[in-house]
């Protein structure tokens, strides 16, 4: 990922003025992160090593939204609906 496109993933989720690590922003950033690789392994069929670690973003993607559930219920809406995740 480019920084500039990671600036513009944090920019649209931050919750405050100097925000770069709330639950917001790394789920955001893994679904980037995510969607990429997704893309990749389409192409690339038999890459089971970034296969693997798919599965592991998707895993800490699910955990902070679990937190972010518990915690804030209201924020977590407004990720799910900015992202289009299914819940």
């Amino acid at each position: 990922m480019e920084a500039a496109e990671k600036t513009a993933v944090v920019k649209g989720f931050k919750v405050h003025d100097s925000d770069t690590g709330s639950a917001d922003v790394q789920i955001a950033l893994l679904t980037h992160r995510i969607n990429h690789l997704t893309e990749h392994l389409q192409q690339f069929k038999k890459d089971h090593t970034s296969r693997r670690g798919l599965l592991r973003m998707v895993t800490r993607r699910r955990k902070l939204l679990d937190y972010l559930s518990r915690t804030s219920n209201d924020r977590y809406q407004q990720v799910i609906s900015k992202l289009k995740l299914r819940k």
